[in-house]
């Protein structure tokens, strides 16, 4: 069995590393460690969510209530996989579903007071633990690597900060 995989039809010779390289490494690294943040996050608070149905989570308490279909589009997968991981959200009190008023064949999905919540305490407790790494790290806050860091935000597709806390805002204030 391997448990690897071997690269091939590489452009670049094995002795002649792209340029970027190290930075790819570097965010690669970073992506792990927070994703690791947040999956320590969710089991301190003694959650039975996988990544996947906590990333519905945050993108509802982001986008406000969302089509199945549209979530299935912004996730990249087939709106039974939404319908299902949502079925579950829904049995645990964290996703309201409701039917459009228009077409009783479209279902909308919002998050509950209970999904509003948990959402909130998850990115509290992980914007705390990187707030320490970084007043570990000693590392100054630098306008350029912001600016870098926001840029590959926004070339990933997600909001940044201000537009995520926007749609926070108006998530929390519908539901309160």
């Amino acid at each position: 069995m391997r448990l690897y995989v071997e690269l091939t039809g590489s452009s670049t010779a094995v002795d002649e590393a792209p340029a970027d390289e190290p930075l790819v490494d570097a965010l690669a690294a970073l992506s792990r460690s927070l994703v690791g943040v947040t999956v320590r996050t969710l089991g301190a608070l003694d959650v039975d969510l996988t990544m996947s149905q906590y990333q519905i989570l945050v993108l509802l308490a982001s986008r406000g209530p969302v089509r199945v279909v549209d979530l299935a589009t912004t996730l990249h997968v087939h709106p039974s996989t939404v319908t299902r991981a949502c079925d579950r959200l829904a049995r645990r009190g964290l996703v309201a579903r409701r039917t459009g008023e228009s077409d009783r064949r479209v279902s909308w999905l919002s998050l509950t007071i209970a999904g509003r919540d948990l959402v909130g305490e998850v990115v509290r407790r992980r914007s705390a633990e990187i707030r320490r790494l970084v007043a570990v790290t000693g590392v100054a806050p630098d306008v350029e690597l912001v600016g870098s860091l926001e840029a590959l935000v926004t070339a990933a597709g997600e909001p940044d900060e201000r537009q995520w806390r926007q749609g926070w805002e108006q998530c929390v204030g519908a539901l309160s």
